[in-house]
């Protein structure tokens, strides 16, 4: 799963996820995330260790001559802190990991973009231990890689937004705001509407793809949850979600439900709730979903709406503590009493609803019927069992 920041890694954790994705504050290619400091990676990765899961570190830009000392420093500091692993695109970055922090795991990003069988072949040749194939291939082509290579660990993205631009190799960011997206600072134009201009005459016209208008360029969001098993089948070995930038709720949802499906078919040799799991995934804000190449070529990936489905829920609030009678939450968004308000957890409670009674402020020590104060601690009465961890949301049509 992705972690924006620690609160996230932990969320993710809590939800069901093996191991996490992680950035530092540079050399990252989602440099507008909140990102970890090298003191949160250290508490990160202890934390993912007292519970047997692991931190995967990104390094995953196209490095300048200017970042390859930092690029150096960064993995010793990784080495020294047990990352479990980094993950570069750069082939200097690779070398350079390997001389200078011989003991770190290298993972290969999908920003190296890696196809076909040979180059599979070829990273192994460096020391590759594991690969995030380029979100193009076909499960037939997945399959073959695996067969000529069947001791290399294969990940693939089955989650989350998708990009107009090869492997998410893309100019248009630098040409219209002088951000490189090849450097963490992608501001998204493939998801603008756009209009041609004849400068000779001084005429605008729009630049239809159909009556909706021209977000012909705007990719659907990928969802495979339905398809783990084939993923399986076919070499995959870790599964992975985009999103370091979205909501706590995001990752609390995404990662509940491909759990769920995942320990579907562990145990029971395919995802028979698979309908279920794909309805949780609705209640995130998202595009359209697509499963994009998984069956070979798909030209019908295009979401031409310009905006994203609004998320069903508002987040209000994180639980901290339980006593069974009463919980401690860490507010997020307003609520008051009289709120039904709907629990979202790793276990059986997922959905489950109730009435908010009584408010205690926990700083002041007194009742109040409006949580308003963001990021305070409140005590409400709960009839349901839940967990330190689970959140709380409330239906968004309030």
């Amino acid at each position: 799963m992705p972690a924006g920041n620690l609160k996230k890694l932990k969320t993710a954790f809590h939800f069901g996820a093996d191991a996490v994705y992680a950035g530092g504050k540079s050399l990252s290619l989602r440099a507008l995330a909140d990102n970890f400091s090298r003191e949160d990676l250290s508490e990160g990765i202890k934390y993912a260790h007292s519970l047997g899961k692991k931190v995967y570190v990104t390094a995953n830009i196209f490095a300048r001559n200017a970042e390859l000392e930092e690029a150096a420093d960064f993995f010793k500091y990784l080495a020294s802190v047990n990352a479990d692993a980094v993950l570069i695109s750069d082939i200097g970055l690779i070398s350079l990991c390997r001389e200078i922090a011989p003991s770190l795991t290298i993972h290969l990003s999908t920003q190296a973009n890696t196809t076909n069988m040979l180059a599979v072949k070829f990273w192994q040749s460096l020391g590759i231990k594991r690969i995030v194939l380029a979100r193009e291939l076909s499960l037939e082509e997945i399959r073959q890689i695996h067969d000529c290579a069947p001791d290399m660990e294969l990940e693939a993205f089955v989650h989350g937004a998708m990009c107009v631009s090869y492997s998410g190799r893309c100019l248009l960011s630098s040409y219209f705001s002088q951000r490189s997206s090849n450097r963490g600072e992608c501001v998204q134009p493939c998801r603008w509407k756009y209009r041609l201009t004849d400068t000779r005459k001084n005429l605008s016209v729009d630049v239809e793809e159909d009556d909706k208008g021209t977000y012909f360029m705007n990719s659907c969001d990928l969802r495979l949850l339905s398809r783990l098993p084939e993923l399986a089948q076919a070499g995959i070995t870790s599964f992975k979600v985009e999103g370091r930038m979205k909501s706590e709720f995001y990752v609390a949802t995404v990662a509940t439900a491909y759990r769920r499906a995942l320990d579907e078919y562990i145990s029971c040799g395919e995802i028979r709730n698979a309908d279920i799991y794909d309805r949780m995934l609705e209640n995130i804000s998202h595009r359209a979903y697509t499963e994009a190449y998984l069956d070979g070529q798909n030209n019908d990936t295009v979401s031409l709406d310009v905006e994203r489905s609004e998320e069903k829920y508002k987040y209000i609030a994180t639980v901290l503590e339980t006593d069974g009678a009463h919980i401690s939450v860490e507010m997020r968004n307003r609520f008051r009493s009289g709120d039904s308000l709907i629990a979202i957890t790793p276990n059986d409670n997922y959905g489950a609803r109730f009435t908010v009674g009584k408010i205690l402020h926990a700083d002041s020590g007194e009742y109040t019927d409006d949580a308003k104060l963001v990021q305070h601690k409140y005590v409400i009465d709960c009839p349901l069992l839940l967990c330190a961890g689970d959140i709380l949301v409330i239906e968004n049509s309030r």
